[in-house]
């Protein structure tokens, strides 16, 4: 008797550091069903969240060397790899949030999610990762004089620490997994991210004051290892680009969702938002532009956003 050879299955592993009530996960689920839709089944997707194959950094290694296929980075930890995506780390660098939806679908979005490619680390989509801004333990940000002498963690991005050095505070770069401990002790006094993370991090619990001054917009990339990339076939890899647009499209859907029911409930947990004027937070930081103009491809990338029209429609 001939057994029938069983159709081979290709099964790609996603890890990343966040909760499965994350917006951001629930967008890699929406991708996982949409690739084995479009592949009639052939490929599949296993995704560890909670950073359960390590924090970001891990997961980068191991998509450089080939152990995991894909994971999510914010586009700030990119910096680090591929210097361009530093013009997305810059404050009030998109008009507002359907501006910067045009920059990211259109030709500068898909030129930054190929810069990695050198590091082994293509770009598959921008998930949105809404706006940042910053919340403290001791006392409410109404100024940017409201930051002197406070320690406020950042990211391990160079944007990111010149940043809070332009406004006035002492940028700490301290990974995410630390960071609630770290305020509970008081190596810092506030960190800033965006209402989501603030609310599914419980870093609500030791920060009472959140300032909505929105001073950066830096989006999350969804990286897949070229060692992987380059395994697929042609078909399976428009398969994957195609899920992974469409994932990012659902994923903006749910995280202005996820907005507006956690600013609500780190509101009922007692903790004071803030709305303060942006103009102060945006002229104390124009100095970065210039510094960035003497790069002439950060300078080009620059004008080409601040030149797009948000009615743009993405190719």
């Amino acid at each position: 008797m001939c057994c029938q050879p069983k159709e081979e299955i290709t099964v790609l592993r996603l890890a990343h550091g966040l909760d499965v009530t994350h917006p951001v996960h629930q967008g890699m689920v929406f991708m996982a069903e949409e690739l084995e839709k479009e592949s009639g089944g052939k490929i599949k997707m296993k995704i560890y969240p909670s950073g359960q194959l390590g924090a970001e950094r891990e997961c980068l290694e191991l998509l450089q060397i080939g152990s995991l296929d894909i994971t999510k980075v914010s586009a700030a930890v990119m910096e680090n790899f591929a210097p361009n995506y530093q013009v997305l780390s810059l404050p009030y660098i998109f008009r507002d949030r359907e501006h910067g939806y045009t920059v990211l679908d259109g030709e500068v979005g898909q030129q930054l999610l190929e810069e990695g490619e050198k590091y082994r680390l293509k770009g598959l989509c921008f998930y949105d990762a809404g706006s940042r801004s910053f919340y403290t333990k001791q006392k409410p940000i109404n100024s940017p004089v409201d930051l002197r002498g406070l320690k406020i963690r950042v990211q391990k991005s160079k944007t990111a620490v010149n940043m809070v050095e332009q406004l006035g505070g002492s940028p700490t770069p301290i990974s995410w997994g630390e960071l609630y401990t770290a305020l509970q002790q008081g190596v810092v006094d506030g960190a800033e991210n965006n209402p989501p993370s603030f609310y599914f991090s419980r870093h609500y619990e030791v920060c009472k004051y959140y300032t909505i001054n929105e001073h950066t917009a830096v989006p999350d990339v969804l990286l897949i290892g070229t060692a992987t990339w380059n395994r697929l076939s042609n078909q399976e890899q428009k398969w994957l680009k195609k899920a992974a647009m469409s994932s990012a499209k659902y994923q903006r859907q749910l995280w202005q969702e996820s907005e507006k029911e956690s600013l609500a409930e780190v509101q009922k947990a007692g903790v004071e938002i803030i709305y303060p004027p942006k103009e102060p937070f945006a002229e104390k930081v124009k100095e970065m532009y210039e510094e960035y103009r003497e790069q002439k491809e950060l300078a080009k990338l620059i004008e080409r956003i601040q030149s797009s029209h948000t009615k743009e429609v993405a190719p």
